[in-house]
């Protein structure tokens, strides 16, 4: 716990297990762009991604091309690093797991929408589609415990009286049903 942490008055850290780690991961990402970090030797690469869908237990759906870069370095190295930034003050998480690229067409017919012809000119059934599975194996959240309104009028009377009130919220995320422990790496 750093000095910040320590001045905050509030409780300010909780470590959420199993479904209601779950349920932060799709609260975070659903509906999110993300950078999607792949390790290349000692080279890393981001590249953002949406998301597609984020499924019942915790696991983040991508559509992606077979010929991308970051399929030939997830079949290379499927440890993959994912990074959401929701908004200004809130909303922020880190996950580190295991990413596979699939070729299903249930599931891209499940995660298409229409705004996707953008990049898949033939539709749904182009040829060209994959898709990236990520699977967390450990993370870390940073959020609000009320939202940007209450935290953004915590922060002005903290400001003005001299106290850290910034009505944050951080912690582990860990899913033991699944023997998946989500932390901060």
């Amino acid at each position: 716990m750093n000095s910040i942490d320590k001045n905050q008055p509030e409780k300010n850290h909780e470590d959420l297990k199993n479904q209601d780690s779950v349920k932060k991961i799709i609260e975070l990402a659903e509906d999110q762009t993300c950078f999607l970090c792949t390790s290349q030797g000692n080279k890393g690469n981001a590249r953002p991604m949406s998301v597609q869908k984020v499924d019942k237990a915790g696991s983040i759906w991508f559509l992606s091309p077979t010929d991308s870069n970051q399929n030939k370095e997830i079949v290379e190295n499927s440890a993959v690093n994912l990074y959401f930034h929701g908004s200004k003050h809130s909303d922020f998480m880190h996950l580190y797991g295991k990413a596979e690229v699939l070729k299903d067409k249930a599931i891209i017919a499940e995660l298409w929408n229409p705004i996707l012809k953008t990049w898949f000119t033939e539709g749904e059934n182009d040829p060209r589609i994959s898709i990236i599975k990520f699977t967390p194996e450990n993370g870390y959240y940073w959020d609000t415990k009320h939202g940007n309104v209450i935290a953004g009028i915590k922060m002005l009377i903290g400001a003005a009286i001299g106290t850290t009130l910034d009505d944050s919220i951080q912690g582990e995320l860990k899913n033991e049903s699944h023997k998946t422990h989500i932390s901060h790496g």
